[in-house]
């Protein structure tokens, strides 16, 4: 009889131990967290950054209502400050040109301004390229902006690129005429009257200490037509064609001319034009 011996191979396979075990998950687990505070941390500061655009509208609506507090009193100051992890308010000097023509171009005034920009990165916080908003005043059916209550100036947001200055999206505080009429009538004669206000910002200091905006009236003058026949009001881009490109397309006027309204010939004696400017210095980082 022969006898067979059968040998039971061993796979040589082992168990992977706990400790390994342990070391695997742990990591992996690192891994995930990682990831998403990666994720918490970008979500946070973007909803920041859309933080500070949003409060900006309201912060930019204020500083247009300060314009037209300071504008007509000489020497009157308000500070406005504001707080923005990304956001920067700057003037750009010399952005629009007003011009008032009268009586078919017999008396012609023109004025430059600036205009004030909150300036926030689009790589913090971005809409669309193409993107604009108006904020203030509700109505923008003119170019010039008429009645007691209405504003000197225009709030809106754009979001435009490319610009040599940058990638943002901004919200501008752009300088508007406001008309007011009003008449006086007396036994002997009659006068209708048309009043023309315009502020025009200027640079001021700006050693940037903190984030505060200083508005100063700094000088007031007003200039009078009589036997008014025709007015007309244009706006101009005079640095349109620069690199900047802040054009009619970036400023969204509803109009770039207006004729303005006069009554019919001989319905009073005289037609009388006051137009107002004043001179608004702008100063960053002043604290008073």
């Amino acid at each position: 009889m022969v006898l067979f011996k059968v040998h039971k191979k061993c796979s040589g396979k082992r168990g992977i131990s706990p400790a390994i075990s342990s070391v695997i998950m742990t990591g992996a687990i690192v891994a995930i967290l990682s990831v998403t505070l990666i994720f918490a941390n970008n979500l946070l500061w973007s909803r920041v950054a859309e933080g500070d655009f949003d409060s900006s509208k309201q912060l930019m609506h204020t500083v247009g209502l300060q314009i037209d507090d300071v504008a007509w009193t000489v020497g009157r100051t308000e500070t406005i400050r504001y707080a923005s992890q990304y956001g920067e308010v700057v003037l750009e000097p010399s952005i629009l040109n007003y011009t008032v023509t009268v009586n078919d171009g017999q008396e012609e005034y023109e004025f430059s301004t600036g205009a004030l920009m909150f300036n926030l990165p689009t790589s913090r916080h971005s809409i669309t390229n193409g993107y604009w908003e108006n904020i203030f005043p509700s109505q923008n059916e003119s170019l010039t902006l008429k009645g007691t209550s209405a504003p000197v100036v225009r709030v809106f947001a754009v979001e435009r690129m490319p610009m040599s200055d940058g990638s943002y999206i901004r919200v501008v505080v752009a300088p508007a005429v406001r008309v007011l009429n009003s008449s006086i009538s007396t036994s002997s004669s009659s006068t209708y009257y048309i009043k023309m206000y315009l502020p025009v910002l200027t640079a001021g200091e700006a050693p940037r200490l903190s984030q505060s905006i200083t508005l100063t009236g700094e000088s007031f003058a007003a200039n009078t037509v009589n036997n008014v026949m025709s007015i007309s009001v244009t706006v101009g881009f005079p640095r349109e064609a620069s690199p900047e490109n802040f054009d009619s397309d970036f400023f969204n006027f509803p109009y770039d001319d207006e004729d303005i309204s006069l009554p019919a010939p001989g319905t009073y004696d005289n037609v009388v034009l006051e137009l107002y400017l004043s001179e608004v210095s702008v100063e960053f980082g002043l604290n008073y």
